[in-house]
């Protein structure tokens, strides 16, 4: 019987040749968000990997919503023919079946920070330092950069951005745009509780705190066209007393089905600093099998997920629908080819690395062992 992690799935108006995805990671190689050569060899060795899809970097919608000052930008048309020129190599040199997508993303109050090997201190502004916007003037952790309370006209500003940052994305020709609403980024914070303390239409209850990002997902679908997938990466908790739980994910993926969005990857945490506790492998699955179950929207999880054997199980379950995994392809670009075989399905890779396929190779089982 054919794995179900290794069956076809419709995402939208695309079809991915298995469930497993390439989860979204920040590189910090760009250049005023511009994509750099390291983008090419990046993205390329993941359209060879055999993953049904790989998502790019959360990149930023404008130049004060990225991370840090070497991530990935979508504002400008040089962003846009450096993507272009990226996504087009891996094309030409990737897996003819291999999908590939993009996370639009406002950092909020967690952009502006030194790169992980920098770390040490706030970034200053001799090495481009900016002032940071949220819902509300509060800092996400001790010792981080104090955010500007956003106006009314900044956040038509940002909506306009997401949407312009979707139309480029089309235009470069992903198959698939993600809107990132969690890692406690802007719409998070505006979600959530716990950073978002407005008294305006775009806080207070539930209903306010989800009308900007109900609003970036309408602007995003308005201009996104039908033949690209559209989703997002939602929070399942916020790990914290009196933040997002569960329920809360439920009910914006809802909103987000509503709108003609075609799938949500659920993640959780890191709303404040510290604020994803050590967890178990697999530790979000449970709560994506409540928004899958409750929403009806084809469902993905991220996180931990320890091996082939539980991704196969995740899916055959019927608990989500894809599993995303991020630091395994980076250890193991060839993650999901060597999941295939542990499971007992052929997947052929990129033709040029054929010599060392299954079976193709006497020394691959001494290798691996290593």
């Amino acid at each position: 019987m054919q794995p179900a992690l290794f069956t076809p799935i419709k995402i939208g108006p695309i079809e991915a040749s298995n469930r497993i995805v390439i989860s979204p990671m920040c590189m910090y190689a760009a250049e005023d968000g511009t994509a750099s050569d390291f983008h090419i060899q990046h993205v390329m060795r993941f359209a060879m990997s055999g993953a049904g899809l790989s998502v790019l970097e959360a990149t930023g919608v404008t130049p004060d919503g990225r991370i840090s000052p070497a991530c990935l930008g979508l504002w400008s048309d040089e962003n846009e023919r450096a993507l272009a020129h990226v996504l087009a190599s891996a094309r030409r040199w990737g897996l003819p079946d291999a999908k590939i997508g993009i996370q639009l993303c406002h950092a909020g109050r967690k952009g502006s920070t030194p790169l992980p090997w920098e770390r040490g201190g706030m970034l200053t502004p001799e090495k481009g330092a900016w002032q940071t916007l949220a819902p509300s003037a509060i800092a996400s952790g001790e010792g981080q950069p104090m955010p500007r309370e956003m106006t009314g006209q900044d956040i038509k500003d940002v909506i306009r951005a997401f949407a312009h940052a979707s139309r480029r994305a089309a235009r470069i020709g992903f198959d698939v745009i993600e809107m990132h609403a969690a890692h406690g980024y802007l719409l998070h914070q505006f979600h959530s509780p716990m950073s978002n303390k407005r008294t305006d239409e775009w806080g207070g209850d539930e209903e306010g705190r989800l009308r900007f990002p109900v609003a970036v997902a309408e602007a995003m679908r308005e201009a996104t066209p039908k033949h690209v997938a559209l989703g997002a990466r939602i929070t399942s908790t916020d790990f914290v007393e009196g933040g997002l739980t569960v329920d809360d994910a439920v009910r914006l993926a809802r909103e987000l089905k509503a709108r003609g969005f075609d799938y949500v990857c659920v993640s959780s945490g890191n709303i404040v600093q510290g604020g994803r506790p050590a967890a178990g492998p697999g530790f979000n699955i449970e709560r994506a099998a409540k928004v899958k179950a409750e929403s009806g929207l084809l469902t993905r999880t991220v996180g931990f997920i320890a091996g082939p054997q539980m991704a196969e199980e995740a899916i055959s379950s019927g608990a989500v629908d894809q599993v995303a995994l991020a630091r395994a392809f980076l250890d193991d670009p060839n993650w999901a080819i060597h999941a295939a075989e542990r499971l007992g399905v052929p997947l052929q890779g990129s033709r040029h690395y054929a010599r060392v396929g299954p079976g193709a190779w006497p020394a691959a089982s001494v290798s691996r062992a290593f």
